[in-house]
């Protein structure tokens, strides 16, 4: 598991994909959501602007990623 720490006080799901390179570009991140292929906090994630607080955790193509406050 990483740890993406916030620089405010949530990041959109579509920029943390890419923020952590599980995606190249806004428009993988943005297939992944779409195609089921992301969870948040071990639930099927389909807002691709979901905003992602200290806690969360994400799961997409096997990467998980920790949400942290700075």
């Amino acid at each position: 598991m990483t740890t993406f720490y916030l620089e405010s006080d949530y990041i959109p799901l579509i920029a943390l994909l890419k923020s952590s390179q599980i995606a190249s570009s806004g428009g993988e991140a943005q297939h992944f959501v779409e195609q089921g292929l992301v969870t948040l906090n071990g639930k099927p994630e389909n807002r691709k602007r979901a905003k992602l607080r200290d806690g969360d955790i994400v799961n997409c193509k096997g990467i998980e990623v920790l949400i942290k406050a700075k």
